[in-house]
């Protein structure tokens, strides 16, 4: 072998590629773009003179993704209704080296892109400041302030209140047979009064066109959708772990997927994202229906 440390394969690499694209992206598709951009430079390189393949593979996903950004920038502005991220599901335990959920997703939204790639390239995925500095085309000490501000403007949707999976999704249910049955009382006793309740429709689909605020504003809104339920009832698919959230997948009516994260604090629900763009929900296959 002559002291050559063996090339890692691609299968090894790109789920943690693919996970730092979406951190950054918000989308699924993109991020797999990114990555299969990333893996045919990195084939048309010299790799025998590369001493750490996974450390140029993420510089080289980081850059492709601060070129996106400033295209997604604009189409974030036009966005009809609420954005949300593409809702991503989780099988067994929660990747323990990754503890962003869709609440800090949506942090990661009103950051520059800058400020995103450093929070995530040091806080997230270890990497030190001399290497986010290569990787972003900064000084090591701007590299630092980038973060540093970052970690300032989302500190409040880092979770404080941890929740257990199970308990979790034993509050999903308990959300969703008294959603669907219109059991009011049991509805409100599991939200807290400054509940929010976010929709994203992108514009395709029926969807609220601002957040809901509050736990009036949102209970409203559930005694209107209980007579679209009695007339077409929702099809749970499955109970699921969305984006580092207890959640639901379901078809609605009108034969539209649906999917919903719950955030919970002291075993109250505090907001609810659901998304509805189908352009959203294609990666929702048989696999993630099961």
């Amino acid at each position: 072998m002559n002291g050559m440390r063996p090339e890692p394969s691609f299968a090894d690499l790109r789920p943690r590629l693919v996970r730092l694209a979406y951190r950054m992206l918000g989308s699924v598709a993109d991020a797999e773009d990114i990555v299969q951009d990333a893996w045919a430079r990195w084939l048309a390189m010299d790799r025998d003179a590369v001493r750490e393949p996974a450390a140029l593979l993420r510089t080289i996903v980081t850059r492709l993704c601060l070129n996106e950004l400033k295209s997604a920038r604009h189409r974030r502005e036009t966005y009809i209704g609420p954005w949300l991220p593409e809702p991503i599901f989780e099988d067994g335990e929660p990747d323990t080296d990754d503890d962003i959920t869709l609440p800090l997703m949506i942090a990661l939204e009103r950051l520059s892109p800058l400020e995103r790639a450093a929070f995530l390239l040091h806080d997230i995925f270890g990497m030190g400041f001399d290497d986010v500095a290569s990787a972003i085309g900064r000084e090591p000490a701007a590299c630092r302030k980038l973060a540093s501000r970052a970690r300032e403007h989302i500190q409040a949707a880092r979770p404080r209140f941890a929740v257990t999976k199970e308990h979790g999704l034993e509050i999903a249910a308990a959300f969703f047979t008294a959603s669907r049955n219109g059991d009011m009382g049991a509805l409100r006793s599991l939200l807290a009064e400054d509940v929010t309740a976010f929709a994203d429709g992108g514009g395709k689909v029926p969807a609220s066109p601002r957040p809901l605020i509050g736990i009036a504003e949102v209970m409203a809104r559930h005694v209107q959708l209980v007579q679209e339920f009695n007339q077409s009832p929702s099809l749970l698919i499955r109970y699921a772990v969305i984006d580092g959230l207890p959640g639901l997948i379901s078809i609605e009516g009108g034969g539209i997927v649906q999917t919903t994260a719950l955030q919970i604090a002291e075993d109250k629900i505090v907001a609810i994202y659901i998304t509805r763009n189908p352009d959203k929900l294609q990666h929702v296959d048989g696999a993630s229906m099961q």
